[in-house]
């Protein structure tokens, strides 16, 4: 019987199943990563993390690993801001460093050891062209014309991955069950999008839920939390720097003036184990 071992990780509740493919090499289907994903017949996750060798040349060939990331649907994706903090302790703790570069489909991501068992993670500069979100045709990502229910004037903006962003007055009224999967895949954004409920609190705080593309409702949204806190000052509702509250917990963002977004927050390991390889040979 052969056995695939796995850590599973969360961010605040975001969690994980992360697989260490560097010796043992995984060309995982979508069925596949559906079937790991899955919360009652398999091990169950947000998102199924691959740790993969970093390439030997190119822009991200100085990278201690390659972060491949599925969501639960198993379409894979290019960011995952709560993963990359996961995947940079396990290999801070693996070369005893206080850093790490860590190579995804979105580019090359520096995370570095805070106090407290924090982990940040420099999430690069956000876009905010309609082509590199992308939408489906000229928008102003400032004020896109969407509505639905009550939602509306939403914005929009890419952290290695497609955002949508409406700011309401009361976050936990938002059916976000109901209109989350419909806005996801709204005509504007042929990629899908995660779609971000924000409350301001003050000028330093925001309350935020996440439906997240191929994963629905999640405890916490790393490259959310960002989106959320980078689009609330493009509005001048809050400073650069942000309090995210999340329903699994607070993420600090933190939108420097050289224009790249740090996002800080804690990480944990729930368990570590192996699934019999029948669960992904069918």
């Amino acid at each position: 019987m052969t056995e695939i071992a796995f850590t599973k990780m969360h961010g605040l509740g975001n969690d994980f199943v992360v697989i260490d493919t560097r010796d043992t090499p995984r060309d995982l289907s979508t069925a596949q990563a559906q079937a790991i994903a899955d919360r009652h017949t398999g091990v169950g996750c947000d998102q199924l993390i691959l740790i993969e060798p970093s390439p030997s040349t190119g822009p991200l060939q100085d990278a201690d690993v390659f972060m491949r990331i599925f969501n639960a649907d198993g379409s894979q994706v290019d960011a995952c801001g709560n993963a990359t903090r996961c995947v940079a302790d396990l290999v801070m703790t693996e070369k005893a460093r206080t850093s790490a570069n860590i190579a995804t489909g979105a580019g090359l991501l520096t995370a570095e050891e805070f106090p407290n068992g924090m982990v940040a993670v420099d999430m690069g500069r956000p876009r905010f062209d309609w082509q590199d979100i992308p939408l489906s045709s000229e928008q102003d990502t400032l004020h896109l014309d969407i509505e639905n229910w009550t939602l509306e004037d939403p914005t929009a903006v890419s952290m290695g991955n497609p955002h949508c962003v409406f700011f309401v007055e009361d976050a936990n009224a938002v059916p976000l069950d109901d209109v989350g999967p419909i806005l996801e895949n709204h005509e504007f954004f042929p990629e899908r999008a995660n779609i971000g409920i924000a409350q301001i609190k003050n000028p330093g705080a925001l309350r935020l839920r996440v439906w997240e593309r191929g994963a629905g409702i999640t405890q916490a949204c790393g490259t959310g939390a960002c989106a959320a806190a980078v689009s609330a000052h493009r509005r001048n509702l809050t400073g650069r720097t942000v309090l995210v509250e999340l329903d699994g917990g607070t993420l600090t963002i933190d939108w420097r003036a050289d224009d790249h977004v740090i996002m800080i927050g804690p990480t944990a390991i729930s368990f570590t184990g192996s699934f019999n390889a029948e669960l992904i040979e069918g």
